[in-house]
């Protein structure tokens, strides 16, 4: 078992260039980075704003008690806070918008395009510790910019559903869902690994017009031969997810906390 964190990667990566870079070493979030908002259309950006504080060079994106869920309509009771670096949706009431998560969404409040950083292949990485809470689930992923509705793929280099989190062990989500995209296969695992991932570890992907390839601690865990090929937004977010869905009778634990340390995202560099 990984009893102790994973230490920082070097920011040079050989033949790799570095293209996007935040290590929160700040107090103000980078907003020609990140948007604040957890998929706006199918609610409002009033709704769907992020909870969040730094210490430390850390970012904390927080799920507090009087907190209230983000999408009623169509989410139910679940809580999130969510940063992500581009936005898309269609007219007012039309169901064109990015990860339409259920056949009733509509958009509710009309959204400005946006494309902070919207890359087609890279190697993404992120070092964070997530929580071994009952309802809380923290996730890095992207997702297709869906300006069309068949680029709507996602590549999730992990999650983490909190209470899959044992003494001793912790299963961890990671993989590839094809969602709207016909020329994805469902490739996604649920995989029990020996580490304590409320400590900080690194989770990355490299993904190449050949594949994608996912890593722990540097350690590759999985070699796909599917890859989405389209430009995708990154997505980083914690949820708290109600009792039904849990499977856990226990009470919510406030705050909740998903520490994050830094994001990296490189491109191959070009000889």
């Amino acid at each position: 078992m990984r009893t102790t964190a994973f230490a920082r990667n070097p920011l040079e990566k050989p033949g790799y260039t570095l293209v996007f870079q935040d290590d929160f070493e700040t107090s103000m979030l980078d907003r020609t980075k990140w948007l604040p908002y957890y998929l706006p259309q199918w609610s409002s950006r009033q709704n769907s704003a992020a909870n969040y504080r730094f210490e430390e060079s850390q970012l904390l994106l927080r799920i507090t008690e009087e907190q209230m869920p983000w999408s009623p309509e169509f989410n139910g009771d679940v809580k999130v806070s969510n940063l992500q670096t581009g936005v898309f949706a269609g007219p007012l009431d039309s169901t064109i918008g990015q990860h339409r998560f259920s056949s009733e969404c509509l958009v509710r409040e009309e959204q400005p395009e946006e494309r902070l950083f919207v890359p087609q292949y890279g190697y993404f990485e992120i070092r964070a510790k997530g929580l071994g809470t009952p309802h809380n689930v923290c996730a890095f992923w992207m997702i297709g910019f869906e300006d069309a509705p068949t680029r709507s793929a996602e590549i999730c280099p992990f999650e983490l559903k909190g209470w899959n989190v044992k003494d001793g062990s912790c299963t961890l989500g990671f993989g590839i869902h094809a969602f709207g995209d016909p020329a994805i296969e469902e490739e996604f695992f649920e995989k029990e690994f020996a580490m304590d991932p409320t400590l900080y570890h690194v989770y990355a992907v490299d993904w190449t017009p050949e594949g994608v390839d996912f890593y722990i601690d540097n350690e590759l865990v999985h070699r796909s031969r599917q890859s989405p090929d389209y430009p995708m937004q990154l997505m980083l977010n914690i949820y708290e997810v109600p009792a039904a869905e849990s499977g856990k009778a226990e009470q919510p634990v406030y705050p909740s906390e998903f520490a994050i340390d830094y994001v990296r995202c490189y491109q191959r560099a070009v000889d």
